[in-house]
């Protein structure tokens, strides 16, 4: 199984559930909306859903969903919640908060 795809036993691939909370339709939040739905369709084409939270719109949710700084995308499914908050161009930084991608690690063996 490669990093990006992530299956469930019975072979069906996992799905995705993301918001992205942005404040208002500033060329930030604009440019935000597009690096995640870029990102998503580069690497979970068709199993994902995105919904765009306008935090000026709609202040309960983002206040429920403790929402302090915007850009954030949160991941709710699959659980564990995840959260990236800041500039959405980084695309390898997105994936592995958001668990899209493992973070490959190197170690290396303490000096004896």
């Amino acid at each position: 199984m490669s990093a990006t795809t992530s299956v469930i036993a019975d072979g069906v691939p996992m799905q995705y559930v993301f918001c992205l909370y942005v404040a208002g339709l500033s060329v930030r939040s604009q440019r935000a909306i597009e690096e995640i739905k870029a990102t998503c369709e580069s690497f979970l084409k068709g199993r994902y859903e995105l919904e765009i939270v306008d935090i000026y719109q709609q202040p309960a949710l983002a206040k429920a969903a403790q929402i302090v700084a915007v850009p954030t995308l949160v991941r709710t499914l699959p659980s564990p919640m995840r959260r990236y908050i800041g500039d959405m161009s980084k695309k390898q930084g997105i994936l592995i908060s958001v668990g899209m991608r493992q973070q490959e690690r190197t170690w290396k063996s303490p000096p004896n």
